[in-house]
């Protein structure tokens, strides 16, 4: 059942506290979905329709420009996030394709020898809702399984690219592996909800701070990255000072992974790790934090 909650934490959230008394728990969020996309080499009805630039070709024609933008992501931009995050020592989450993992073997040992969380993001793009029960819980598991295999860990949280289907969230608690989703966009805080009589953690994502807009509108240049970045982190630092907050950052190689929007990623970080009283951790260090501390 999907109940919807209009209500949160309403108009006295929590005065929680993060370590070391953080104003703002920041996650940075690296989606690695080049080569899960969907593909008529892979059999697919239609070629990818998410693009750099608009596509002059039908859907059932490859478009070898728009493959080549994933590509790019694979190959070059993966490594240039990984190294920016290093620079800094920061701590990052990836949403990993488990195919994507599967098509470039070195990237998976990577993530977690940089010590970056493995989290489940599906084994490719593929619409969950368009599935019944059975077929969903086969993909929740054999993205698993995949990502076990490519990367040596078992992902820990689940957000469904697409978005969710009514039976998500009870395939993920059933599954019995996963500590919380992240298939929620309703607040700046960790919240439970009920899932079969089960208290279950959400760690909501964002869109707002976000480099897809490059791509689907919203940002055109750098500086518009940094600014929409800034701006979210100014707010909830300043609400942080008496009611600690949550702030999502999500990244994509073939996009952020660009070298003039890569400095835009550098700028925001440079001023991030400046400002005393920012948590940028993994997702998964906030849930178990959440658990242990707000149970």
């Amino acid at each position: 059942m999907n109940e919807r909650d209009f209500v949160g934490y309403g108009p006295n959230p929590p005065k929680i506290e993060w370590p070391d008394g953080a104003r703002v728990a920041v996650s940075v969020v690296v989606n690695y979905e080049e080569g899960s996309e969907y593909s008529l080499l892979d059999g697919d009805p239609h070629r990818e329709t998410n693009n750099e630039v608009p596509s002059p070709l039908a859907l059932d024609e490859r478009d070898l420009a728009n493959e080549s933008f994933f590509e790019y992501g694979s190959r070059v931009g993966v490594w240039r996030i990984l190294n920016t995050l290093g620079d800094y020592n920061i701590p990052a989450t990836f949403f990993c394709c488990a195919l994507a993992l599967e098509r470039n073997p070195e990237v998976g040992p990577e993530i977690v020898r940089r010590g970056h969380e493995v989290f489940g993001h599906g084994y490719r793009w593929e619409e969950y809702y368009h599935m019944d029960r059975d077929a969903e819980r086969e993909a929740i598991a054999k993205t698993i399984e995949s990502l076990k295999r490519t990367t040596g860990e078992r992902p820990l949280g689940w957000y469904t690219r697409y978005g969710p289907s009514v039976n998500t969230r009870e395939l993920v608690v059933e599954e019995g592996g996963f500590l919380y989703d992240s298939n929620s966009y309703s607040d700046d805080l960790p919240y439970y909800t009920n899932v079969n009589g089960k208290k279950w953690l959400v760690v909501p994502y964002s869109l707002e701070v976000n480099d897809t807009k490059f791509w689907r509108g919203g940002m055109v240049t750098p500086n518009d990255f940094y600014e929409t970045a800034r701006n979210t982190l100014d707010v909830l630092y300043s609400e942080g000072a008496s009611r600690p907050k949550m702030m999502s950052v999500g990244l994509h190689c073939r996009i952020i992974g660009r070298p003039s929007r890569a400095a835009a990623l550098k700028r925001f970080l440079d001023y991030a790790t400046s400002l005393p009283g920012v948590w940028i951790t993994r997702r998964v260090d906030i849930a178990r934090w959440w658990l242990e501390k707000y149970p």
